[in-house]
């Protein structure tokens, strides 16, 4: 490693520790243009730490700001709504512009030739970008929605097929399968592929169980938790919606 790259992981881990995540993207970005293909797995996931909190801090502003106008719709529509709309926008800006800065940088620097990439990488990249469509397409409408939410549809499927080469308890598997899963449920609005999909990963985990190596096991069986407890929450909301929708069938 050289002097620049160590100096750039140290940074990044500092602002990591300090919470200051828009500056370890900044780190991280540099350290991608300088190893492009030959990325460590500490600095993809240190990659992949930055931009997910960058985001998920807006993300997390944003559901609140949503909030916060639902409640004024209901007190008052005509008072403030002007401001809360413009600071939501302020918001959404935000959370594109670095979708789209990593998303560029997948596609400029590590996947405009994956063939350099071993299989476990090529996947943890195609899911990232596939991940950042998705954000996209959770606060964006109408063409821009349909473009996003297809380009993550797209990306998840790549690295599907390329995760076929990968064990069924590879964390990395398993996290695309978790995405992938959350993506039909909360983008698609396709239940029933989304429980399969989380359904399939989990049962094929668990076979291949006892085949987990220590370094990783814990990691398995913290996805293959996640997995059971969506299967467990969206079954429920699925039995919630049959049972209320019931009675409006009947009276037809």
């Amino acid at each position: 490693m050289s002097d620049e790259v160590n100096s750039l992981i140290i940074k990044a881990k500092i602002a990591e520790q300090a919470e200051r995540y828009d500056e370890m993207k900044e780190f991280m970005k540099s350290v991608v243009k300088i190893h492009k293909y030959q990325l460590s797995l500490e600095e993809r996931n240190l990659l992949s730490v930055a931009f997910k909190n960058s985001v998920g801090f807006r993300r997390s502003s944003l559901r609140v700001i949503n909030t916060i106008a639902k409640q004024q719709q209901k007190r008052n529509p005509e008072m403030n709504m002007d401001i809360i709309n413009e600071y939501e926008k302020t918001v959404i800006n935000e959370l594109s512009e670095i979708c789209h800065e990593i998303i560029n940088l997948l596609d400029n620097e590590i996947l405009s030739d994956d063939s350099k990439l071993n299989t476990e990488a090529k996947v943890f990249f195609w899911k990232m970008k596939a991940d950042y469509f998705r954000y996209l397409a959770e606060f964006t409408s109408g063409e821009e929605h349909t473009k996003s939410s297809e380009a993550s549809a797209k990306a998840y499927k790549e690295a599907t097929e390329l995760a076929e080469e990968l064990p069924t308890t590879n964390p990395v598997r398993l996290g695309l399968a978790l995405n992938y899963s959350v993506f039909y449920y909360e983008i698609a609005n396709n239940q029933t592929e989304a429980c399969q999909i989380a359904k399939n990963a989990f049962d094929n985990a668990i076979s291949q169980l006892e085949t987990v190596q220590d370094d990783t096991y814990r990691d398995s069986t913290l996805i293959m938790q996640l997995l059971r407890d969506n299967l467990t929450l969206w079954s429920s909301e699925q039995d919630s919606k049959v049972e209320k929708s019931s009675p409006e069938s009947k009276k037809d």
